[in-house]
């Protein structure tokens, strides 16, 4: 275990201004508060957050920093609290200890819905101070090596979350050395074969690539000199996980790799890279596509360098990056490296409390301004991965912007990055002047114009297609928006119609009035749930006019002693009594059919007034409702003659009717009580419940449960998705 006087060491070697009194009084605090906790390995517990500061100091990180490391785990797993921490510490290291305490909190497993959602929280925590992020990072990485201590299903999960999201956020951050760690110690635990495979290939290659590796560094040091250039040339293999990902994204074999072995060359001056480029060139030929020109067009992180692949001595292929000293001080420490914790940066954003702030902390801050836009957790994770994973093409607008996009990007992509509405207009595009398809592929350096149609919109295929999640997000929503106004006009016809029978005059002001009545906040969500069948044309004209009766709805012979009424449009008038599911016997008069039938709701989930439903009429048994959204519909496509057209008449009634919901909770005391009591607070019943543990975690839930109509039933499940401990809740329908 790291010693005090080691950790202010460490600081003072790159910041020989330290406070040593703050790290020495963090150091004791916190060796105090774990006391005797172990770790799963059987180590004292503190010297996890040591280690963690240990990381810290290889990026060069501040005094606060390394002290909030060092205190992480206290107010979580001590008897010590954030403000005894702020009275001792300052309010600084407090707000990041209270931002790593919210993090521990986060479990990024591997049901997406979770994961989207905690990954929303996490960015949204670190986004005021990145540093926080940096720490969460360090923190993943002592736990990925000390990862063999913990029981195996764990370890799969672990070693996953981290190749999904630490790892890329380490890369996105810039911090390229960690993020290369974190993959190939996830990789280990996930392929162990296939690890243990490509690592011995490389120790095999190691041993006999040894002596070329310094021959071709002495070479091209000595050929940089005699033009004048002083460079530092360095050789190394590269990582198990950077072969395999290559071998399985190009489908080929390990002998079949030819740029194993990466050479990094470090001069003094940008003008020097391109002249050690030039050296390059003219002493092997280079080979063709292999050229990258990241100093003029910087990826998002800061990265830059020049890269580029030429055949070698003993025509063996050599890849090279040629960059200054100050750039590979960025691309081994990324963001921390960054004029956010420096003074006399020349370029960037200026942020109202930070100062200038680096391109990887402008990517983090847009990644979060697409929180605003209203996706569920699943699609925000989904495209959050999009950016993470993918690199980079860079095209250009007719005016010269440069547009930054993932590979395989299409004019559909540029659109939506220029701006939503262009992408949501778009018909059609030219690249470098010449018409294309908008499926096009887009490479690196591309010319590309949109041509837009103010009349047109993005068709929903169009979301499959495209690869950044700026776009399918937009997507999305384009296509909601088109089917809530298609709904919405056919509501219109309907209550127009509905009016025009009652004899009433209709209007958009008259409907607005009645807004309250209806519980909808305007008149397009009253179109549009009677468009989808979510809500009775009657029941809005009783909503304008609430002295309006229904002759239709209030006839029949057995209209007054009904528990509950299914109507249908018609001459005759039948009788049916309900069967099964719990449900009170009473009359339900149907207009157009003759005899006696049992009415049933259907299984998994029955039916509810205020749902769109029909009703299948089985010879023998009687008919069953099911709610129009039902996938148990299906089965009787092919048999329209057994399809009634019913709808409810239930008012007045203190009939209630089944539903099911399902739920996925935490593990925690008093979840399933607070649920209970949700149900009962909107007038709700619970008739049965089923639980599975999923993990250790989280467990899925099962509630049958009786309420008088839909709109109870929306306000539990709404009130259900309130709740911290719910992570999920959503209608199951048969």
């Amino acid at each position: 275990m790291m010693r005090q006087y080691e950790l202010v060491e460490r600081v003072k070697r790159y910041n020989p201004a330290t406070n040593e009194a703050l790290l020495n009084r963090a150091y004791v605090y916190a060796m105090r508060a774990h006391g005797t906790q172990k770790r799963a390995s059987g180590d004292p517990f503190f010297a996890h957050p040591l280690e963690v500061a240990a990381l810290l100091t290889d990026l060069h990180l501040d005094d606060a920093t390394i002290v909030a490391a060092v205190l992480h785990d206290t107010v979580e797993d001590t008897a010590a609290t954030l403000d005894e921490i702020r009275g001792i510490f300052g309010d600084e290291i407090g707000a990041l200890v209270d931002g790593l305490t919210k993090l521990k909190r986060l479990d990024l497993v591997s049901k997406r819905a979770v994961q989207g959602e905690n990954f929303r929280k996490l960015l949204l925590a670190v986004a005021e101070d990145v540093r926080v992020l940096l720490v969460k990072l360090a923190d993943r990485t002592h736990n990925m090596r000390t990862l063999h201590f913990m029981p195996p299903e764990k370890r799969t999960r672990i070693a996953e979350e981290t190749l999904d999201i630490y790892a890329p956020l380490a890369g996105r951050m810039g911090i390229q050395e960690m993020r290369d760690e974190l993959e190939d110690l996830s990789f280990r635990v996930l392929k162990p074969e296939v690890y243990a495979t490509i690592a011995k290939r490389l120790e095999d290659l190691s041993a006999k690539s040894s002596n070329v590796i310094e021959s071709i560094e002495h070479d091209l040091t000595a050929r940089l000199a005699a033009q004048g250039l002083t460079a530092q040339v360095k050789g190394r293999l590269k990582r198990p996980y950077s072969i395999w990902s290559k071998m399985e994204r190009k489908s080929v074999a390990f002998e079949q790799l030819s740029d194993i072995v990466g050479f990094r060359v470090i001069v003094g001056t940008l003008a020097e890279c391109y002249a050690a480029l030039g050296v390059v060139h003219t002493s092997w030929p280079m080979v063709p596509g292999r050229y990258k020109d990241y100093i003029s067009t910087p990826k998002q992180n800061d990265y830059r360098s020049i890269h580029t692949t030429v055949i070698g001595p003993k025509q063996r292929r050599v890849e090279l990056q040629i960059r200054t000293a100050a750039m590979d001080e960025i691309a081994e420490y990324g963001i921390a490296a960054h004029a956010l914790y420096k003074e006399g940066s020349e370029s960037g954003e200026v942020h109202p409390r930070l100062g200038t702030e680096s391109g990887a902390y402008q990517w983090l801050r847009r990644t979060i301004e697409l929180l605003a836009e209203g996706d569920s957790p699943e699609e925000f994770l989904e495209h959050t991965k999009l950016e993470l994973f993918q690199d980079q093409v860079f095209c250009f607008t007719p005016k010269g912007r440069l547009i930054a996009l993932p590979r395989g990007a299409t004019p559909i992509d540029f659109a939506y990055a220029v701006h939503t509405d262009i992408g949501n207009s778009a018909v059609g595009a030219k690249i470098n002047g010449r018409l294309s398809p908008l499926l096009h592929e887009l490479a690196n350096g591309d010319e590309v114009e949109i041509a837009c149609s103010d009349g047109a919109a993005p068709p929903a295929a169009w979301e499959s297609l495209v690869v950044t999640g700026k776009a399918r997000a937009a997507i999305r929503r384009a296509t909601r928006a088109a089917v809530r106004r298609q709904y919405a006009g056919l509501g219109r016809q309907i209550l127009d119609r509905a009016f025009e029978r009652a004899g009433k005059s209709f209007s958009d002001e008259k409907l607005r009035g009645a807004l309250p009545r209806l519980a909808r906040a305007s008149t397009e969500d009253v179109f549009a749930a009677v468009g989808r069948g979510e809500m009775f044309s009657g029941d809005v004209v009783k909503a304008v006019y609430p002295d309006f009766k229904d002759e239709r709805r209030a006839g029949g012979p057995a209209a007054n002693g009904a528990a509950g009424r299914l109507t249908r449009s018609g001459d005759q008038t039948m009788r049916l009594t309900f069967s099964g599911d719990g449900s009170s016997q009473g009359p339900i008069p149907i207009r157009g059919l003759a005899g006696d039938l049992p009415v049933s709701f259907a299984p998994n989930g029955g039916a509810l007034p205020g749902d769109r439903i029909v009703g299948i009429l089985t010879p023998g048994i009687g008919v069953t409702i099911y709610p129009i959204q039902s996938a148990a519909l299906a089965a009787f496509d092919n048999e329209p003659e057994r399809w009634l057209d019913v709808r409810w008449d239930v008012e007045d009634s203190n009939e209630r009717f089944p539903a099911r919901i399902a739920l996925e909770s935490m593990n925690e005391p008093g979840t399933l009580a607070q649920i209970a009591q949700v149900i009962a607070e909107h007038d709700g019943n619970i008739d049965n419940v089923s639980m599975k543990r999923r993990t250790q975690d989280f467990t899925d839930i099962a509630i049958d449960l009786s309420v008088p109509d839909l709109k109870h039933l929306t306000a539990i499940v709404a009130d259900l998705r309130g709740k911290r401990s719910v992570s999920r809740v959503e209608r199951i329908n048969g």
